[in-house]
């Protein structure tokens, strides 16, 4: 792989992590609710199920879901359900003060519920699945090993995605103290929520293409 065809993965990779999305608008709203520092966990569930995509990618799920209309269907809708249960949660919940928040180590706002929650959200989408099937052969040489140009690949989307993530989760962080007031908060629940579910009812008419 030439240094060439890596900027250009590079910026590819920049610019399409930078659009908000579910993944970024998690970040975000947990940075709101919970902190940067807690906040790690949920991008550390983004980023894991990231990983199990790209070894999917790789090992030819993304392909089958390309082909194979039954299952991608039924990856599709199974995302699209949790999304929309995500948003009506959101949408429903009460404001709950940020500091009370910040510090309730809870099941429900534990490490792991927030590991969870970010997994499941990066896990949803099944397009992502053959987005990183079509995208990562067309920055390799055919000729060269594809062992170590795949590592490189994944190393570099690995970087942009998590700065994105972080860079979103310290936005919602540096809001929060202005939004911390049940009126404020309960807008935010909202917007989160009817995104999510806007997110979730947009995946229904994903299509293989």
């Amino acid at each position: 792989m030439s240094l060439q065809t890596w900027l250009l993965f590079v910026t590819t990779v920049f610019f399409v992590s930078a659009t908000p999305g579910p993944n970024m608008l998690l970040a975000m709203t947990h940075g709101i609710h919970y902190g940067v520092r807690r906040t790690l966990m949920t991008c550390f569930g983004l980023m894991t199920a990231l990983g199990l995509i790209m070894l999917g990618s790789v090992a030819g799920l993304g392909a089958l879901l390309a082909t194979s209309e039954l299952l991608f269907s039924i990856v599709k809708y199974a995302g699209a359900l949790y999304l929309v249960y995500l948003g009506i949660k959101t949408w429903r919940s009460l404001p709950q003060p940020v500091a009370e928040l910040r510090e309730d180590d809870s099941d429900k706002h534990g490490p792991w519920a927030l590991f969870r929650r970010g997994f499941l959200v990066a896990m949803s989408n099944p397009k992502a699945f053959i987005f990183f099937t079509a995208l990562f052969p067309q920055f390799m040489n055919a000729h060269q090993p594809q062992g170590p140009q795949l590592a490189i690949l994944a190393a570099t989307f690995y970087l942009i995605e998590s700065s994105w993530q972080l860079s979103y989760a310290s936005g919602g962080a540096r809001l929060a103290r202005w939004l911390n007031s049940a009126r404020r908060l309960r807008l935010v629940n909202r917007f989160s929520g009817g995104a999510f579910v806007g997110a979730g009812l947009l995946l229904t008419g994903l299509s293989r293409q």
